[in-house]
């Protein structure tokens, strides 16, 4: 039977905030194999009867079951699209036997020109006296509605971080928007269906605001007042009747500010709230109450609230967020509470992650709950807060009357597995205790499981480092005084992130302000957004150059070609087409005869192998700069054929003469390099950058230099993300395997051995004698080395896409699991835009069997590594290949048993 799962538009599941002509993707089922899809119908409509559709495909004959846009609509915007409606999508598919039903789903357009927002931004503090303070205040408007309302849809925005109510409840379930941006060049606006919240008559609207990113101390300069110093709040409300009349509603100077109970709040420190300053129905509802009620909708307290401010802003910068948005995503009980050999009290939640937490408390007037959050114990098992360098990541409730309570706090977050409890009324029981994790809100993609329990806990570890950073920007910790969207570690994490969550909607986000934050050179700063912009001078290290280090800034290129890779969409690709080129453009016109080595280059930043005391690794920084000059280059030059641009040719000429520089510069006439280290090596086999006949020499070289640290790495950041595909791509399987398989110190299961359950840092976080790292730079929560996700995906699971243009984004998909390092079985999924992806195989000695599911209108090419003799095909046709057997097929589940020759 053939049918229709799922029907997603833009990557999400109905999306409310769209601002022009989504593409459309559906994923079949069926019990048959090798399904095709022959054609489509696409209908979009204002209302679920389709009886007047505003847009019919009618029947397309097409295999195209993702990245679709309604034939007609202009640059991906159609006519037929209006501002802040719902509309009902449905889609049917015929293959040449069968026919599905149709498949539904809907979307809600945003203000689709953004010309047409006419809200001002109300604050409720005053711009010459609130500069240095970070509390939350309140703002908020009374409006009316009339008889037969049909619709309701709210845009609302703030300069600093909001939550939105209406009638005394909040609206929705997203926290810390509008998130962070780069707010003078880009500000994301929500929408919401308010329909359900408003009643005829007087209704009250109202935000709590707070600094968040905007205003807040931020950066490594901690500085504050990064955007601007004063928070505001936005909003336009679209009313519809059904005699047809429309009302349109917005923040205004009739709208009234308060201070509201939180008196302080910041990303880095924490927040402090005193629930004596609750105004009971500040914002309408039955606390309200009958007898504050008249006429405008409220009596007002002249000393509690008085007129806000307009906050001049351009409007041209808003644009609508239609997925992605951060909220709560797990509740983690508390595992216990106890007390350290210090006589502190300690709440463990058993897993490090980002987030807050919700805390139950009886309590007198004036009593208080402090906690601070924190990652990790001491070797003496006692509260370790060093590493958290200047940030306070305190949460304080005061009670304001006698009673039980519950709390969380409203505009911070905190990267912890552990609580101190500083102050608490009674005796604190773990049931007290919920740890609520906030990170964007992303569809789960992934997931491996394997004979060894380790791998199995990395995997584990490096999906928490994501939870724990990829809230609203790739951050890079999620803990100390930093949290910034590092462009280096979003690059070399982004494949795997794909593989383990629906990244799309998040990255092309952030990539937009990437472009932004750009220099008008075309230079990439090291942070996006980039908070820096005004203060690197204030910075050790941004002083030295604040912007366009290799394989960081590099992020511009390659993170787009990621997700071209894993999702097949060239949309992203021609938007962030100006960006890219002007990224190679800046390292083009600073390089000297194609040696690319502009003023700071961060270079293989934290490995073993750097000088004591230094970050920076021993590769020469003109080795690594070059070899990414020659790697985006060569990305680029792809892009741009793909795109068909008729630039394509100069710059693949640009890459070849750069790729003979680095061979002329960096290689000795034998084949060896002349910087004898790891990471020189692995760049050099992975970004394709040997001499022709020379690999084998290359290979040799890491493999002796391996050798060297006993078959340990000694990479930071540039080569540890590649080491195991540089050996697995040439010949190295088995020292590929053995060093992911390493359980000492330096390796990934050495982390995980300590106890780790996310990926830190450094290798020696925490040293083998219990002793830690320097507390100025050690994160417990930092993702990057988790890189290597995507060769347990890539290698051993073997679920991979096909590099050329029809099978990128799993069109086709090449299934070349490869066995070893003692495992006996390996089972993987990944959910593709096509459908999941599952494989898993399973080793009795030389005997594999191997399963195999592709999902419906897409194709695959599977692969026996190191196959002999095909015992069980399943009806595939097997030919020999080099180093491997291989069938091309399509959709299906096939089961196949295959004798494997040994390794030595």
């Amino acid at each position: 039977m053939l049918e229709i799962v799922k029907v997603l538009m833009d990557y999400e599941k109905d999306p409310v905030g769209v601002e022009e002509m989504p593409q459309f993707s559906w994923k079949l089922k069926s019990d048959k194999r090798n399904v095709v899809q022959s054609a489509y119908r696409l209908q979009i409509a204002e209302n679920r009867d389709f009886q007047t559709p505003v847009y019919d495909s009618g029947r397309v004959e097409s295999s195209e079951s993702a990245h679709v846009r309604p034939a007609g609509t202009k640059g991906g915007s159609a006519a037929i699209l209006k501002s802040a409606v719902r509309y009902y999508v449905r889609v049917r598919v015929w293959t040449e036997e069968e026919e599905s039903g149709w498949c539904c789903g809907e979307f809600v357009t945003a203000l689709l020109d953004n010309r047409e927002w006419k809200a001002p931004f109300v604050s409720a503090e005053s711009a010459l006296a609130c500069r240095e303070e970070s509390r939350g205040t309140l703002v908020r408007g009374d409006f009316s509605v009339g008889k037969g309302l049909t619709e309701a849809y709210a845009f609302t925005t703030a300069l600093g971080l909001y939550q939105f109510y209406l009638n005394g409840s909040k609206v929705g379930t997203d926290e810390m928007t509008p998130g962070w941006t780069s707010y003078r060049r880009h500000l994301l606006y929500q929408t919401y269906d308010v329909t359900g919240c408003l009643k005829e008559g007087i209704n009250t609207v109202g935000a709590m605001v707070g600094a968040g990113w905007y205003k807040g101390v931020m950066g490594l300069t901690r500085s504050r007042n990064n955007y601007g110093d004063q928070t505001a709040f936005a909003m336009q409300m679209v009313l519809r009747y059904d005699d047809g009349r429309e009302e349109v509603i917005c923040t205004g100077e009739d709208w009234k500010g308060a201070d509201a109970p939180v008196v302080f709040s910041e990303i880095y420190h924490g927040e402090t709230y005193d629930a004596a300053l609750e105004i009971p129905g500040w914002c309408g509802g039955e606390e309200a109450g009958e007898d504050r009620a008249c006429e405008t909708g409220r009596v007002e307290d002249p000393e509690t609230w008085h007129r806000t401010e307009i906050v001049p802003f351009d409007a041209s910068v808003l644009h609508a967020q239609g997925g992605a948005r951060v909220t709560v995503i797990d509740r983690i009980p508390a595992k216990e509470v106890f007390v350290t050999p210090k006589g502190e009290t300690v709440i463990d939640f058993g897993q490090n992650m980002a987030g807050r937490i919700c805390v139950t408390g009886c309590g007198r007037k004036g009593d208080v709950i402090e906690l601070r959050c924190f990652e990790i114990l001491d070797a003496e098992g006692n509260v370790y807060l060093d590493n958290l360098r200047k940030a306070k990541t305190t949460m304080k409730y005061v009670f304001g009357k006698d009673g039980e309570i519950t709390y969380h706090p409203y505009f911070t977050y905190m990267g912890f597995r552990y609580a101190l409890v500083i102050s608490y009324p009674g005796t604190p029981t773990a049931e007290a205790f919920t740890a609520e994790t906030l990170h964007s809100e992303m569809a789960p993609a992934g997931e491996i499981t394997c004979s060894n329990p380790l791998l199995n806990q990395l995997h584990h570890n490096y999906l928490w480092g994501l939870k724990g950073n990829f809230l609203d920007v790739p951050t890079d910790c999620p803990q100390r005084d930093e949290r910034l969207g590092w462009t280096g570690d979003a690059q070399i994490f982004c494949r795997t992130a794909c593989y383990l969550m629906d990244t799309y909607t998040f990255y092309k986000k952030w990539l937009w302000d990437l472009k932004a934050d750009q220099t008008p050179e075309g230079g990439v700063p090291h942070v996006i957004p980039n908070i820096e912009e005004e203060h690197a001078e204030g910075n050790w290290l941004l002083k030295q150059g604040p912007h366009s280090a290799s394989a960081w800034a590099d992020a511009a290129v390659i993170i787009p070609w990621t997700m071209y890779l894993m999702y097949g969409d060239t949309a992203i690709l021609e938007r962030q087409y100006d960006s890219m080129k002007r990224w190679i453009g800046f390292m083009k016109e600073h390089s000297e005869d194609y040696i690319w080595n502009y003023r700071l280059q961060l270079g293989d930043w934290v490995a073993l192998d750097a000088e004591e005391g230094s970050f920076f690794g021993a590769t020469p920084t003109d080795l690594t700069s070059t070899a990414y000059f020659a790697y985006s280059t060569g990305l680029f030059a792809k892009i741009a054929a793909i795109l068909k641009k008729e630039e394509a040719a100069e710059y693949e000429e640009l890459y070849g003469h750069i790729v003979k520089k680095f061979q002329d510069t960096f290689f000795h006439e034998d084949g060896t390099m002349t910087a004898q280290t790891q990471t020189a090596h692995i760049v050099a086999l992975f970004f394709g950058l040997v001499p022709e006949g020379k690999k084998e020499t290359v290979t040799d070289g890491l493999k002796r230099l391996l050798e060297k640290e006993n078959g340990h790495l000694v990479t930071g950041f540039i080569g540890t993300p590649y080491f195991c595909h540089a050996l697995s791509q040439n010949g190295c399987l088995k020292e590929a395997y053995d060093l992911l398989l390493k359980e000492d110190y330096p390796s990934w299961l050495y982390q995980v051995k300590m106890g780790a359950t996310t990926i830190w840092e450094h290798w020696d976080g925490i040293k083998p004698d219990g002793t830690m790292w320097s507390p100025g730079m050690n994160s417990f929560n930092h993702y990057a080395y988790g890189a290597i996700g995507e060769w347990m995906y890539r290698v051993m699971a073997g679920i991979d896409t096909d590099e050329a243009e029809e099978g990128a984004g799993f069109g086709h998909l090449v299934i070349w699991p490869r066995m070893g390092g003692g495992l006996s079985y390996t089972d993987a999924v990944h959910e593709t835009v096509y459908g999941p992806v599952r494989v898993r195989w399973e080793a009795e000695g030389s005997r594999i069997s191997l399963l195999a599911e592709i999902p419906a209108n897409t194709s695959a090419s599977i692969r026996l590594d190191r196959a002999v003799r095909v015992e069980e095909a399943d009806g595939l046709d097997f030919k020999a290949m080099e180093g491997f057997m291989e069938a091309n097929t399509g959709s299906g589940m096939y089961r196949i048993v295959f004798e494997q020759r040994m390794t030595d």
